[in-house]
């Protein structure tokens, strides 16, 4: 059986940049109810889904790096199963129930809502929908988790093309700040200055370089964390240092991947030591970020229609209790469907390669 590595301060990070993302997208509904600077704020959400594709690299590489690279070929299909059955289920559930709602709106005399076409259906039962193919439709959200499967297609590849373990840190570091430049660039040619524009064309090459600046953060991570102090607070330094580079006017697409990289090494780092990321409350957030992200964005258009009649601001006790819901639904999704569901694809999938 494989051992699930977890590193706690990590998965409460996930719970808040599912967060940010929800905020992000309810924003525009109370911009007259809240102060422009918080606005501005929650405007800079999608950059919490840059945060989770570094953050995915990471936690791939530490769960199923060793394996592929002791096993090769032979562990790729028990690594692909168990991915598919971490992200599929529930991205089906809420696909389908994006479907039905399509289906009552046509039958309903309202025709296909925004973004819906039952010709691009299939590509999102792939899970193929943001991979250059299309327009942004369907359970928009779920655009970075098709990203996510072509992450994990080449990740193999990935542990099989150096001897990582002999790899010297300085290559790593300069391999490191090769993506950083390679994702910049790549933005700075389509003339793209935000991480969140383009997000058809550019999202899955933003996942990419993104996934495999975790991977490497999760590579250094290994070889430093027996030492973690100095290293870490180099981390937080950097971190700060990238922060102040984007307020004096550094590039979104290049100084923002550099602080999640630090930032992530930071918590990486600190885990073993005390920190509030490590509470009951805010870990059980991280665990059900996963449903948090991919429902809210069905649930809000749901939740206007039953409760907004006009396309004006939103009040904030309205949106309280829309938050509240997602909460709810969260949880109830979780406990209920994606980690029974998740466990079930594991029982019967490709088992996990042992010694001859």
């Amino acid at each position: 059986m494989q051992v699930r590595h977890e590193l706690r301060p990590l998965t409460s990070a996930r719970g808040i940049a599912a967060w940010y993302v929800v905020l992000y997208h309810i924003r525009e509904r109370a911009v007259g109810s809240l102060p422009p600077a918080l606005i501005d704020f929650l405007a800079k959400g999608y950059l919490a889904v840059d945060f989770f594709f570094v953050l995915s690299g990471f936690v791939i590489w530490l769960n199923y790096g060793r394996l592929l690279g002791e096993h090769g070929a032979r562990a790729v299909p028990h690594f692909l199963w168990r991915r598919l059955a971490r992200i599929y289920p529930l991205h089906l559930l809420i696909l389908l129930a994006a479907v039905a709602f399509a289906a009552v709106c046509v039958a309903t005399g309202r025709g296909m809502p925004q973004g819906y076409a039952w010709d691009t259906l299939p590509f999102h039962l792939l899970l193929m929908q943001n991979w250059g193919f299309l327009p942004l439709g369907w359970n928009v959200p779920a655009w970075s988790i098709s990203c996510e499967l072509g992450a994990y297609l080449l990740f193999p590849l990935l542990i099989a093309a150096v001897d990582w373990q002999r790899t010297p840190t300085l290559v790593l570091l300069a391999l490191l700040a090769l993506l950083m430049a390679g994702l910049h660039g790549l933005f700075s040619v389509m003339g793209q200055p935000l991480l969140g524009n383009e997000i058809a064309q550019l999202g899955l090459a933003r996942c990419l370089f993104e996934f495999g600046m975790g991977t490497l953060v999760a590579a250094l991570w290994l070889r430093w964390r027996e030492a973690p102090r100095r290293p870490a607070t180099i981390a937080a330094l950097l971190s700060v240092i990238g922060i102040a580079a984007r307020l004096a006017g550094a590039p979104e697409t290049l100084a923002l991947p550099f602080v999640f990289v630090t930032l992530l090494l930071f918590l990486a780092l600190t885990s073993e030591g005390p920190t509030p990321l490590k509470g009951r409350v805010i870990h059980w957030f991280g665990e059900i970020s996963y449903a948090t992200y991919l429902a809210h964005s069905l649930l809000f258009l749901l939740f206007k229609i039953l409760f907004v009649q006009d396309a004006g601001d939103v009040p904030l006790p309205l949106l309280g209790l829309f938050l509240l819901i997602v909460l709810a639904a969260s949880a109830a999704l979780y406990h209920g469907f994606e980690l029974p569901a998740q466990k079930w694809m594991n029982r019967h999938g490709p088992k996990r390669p042992v010694e001859p």
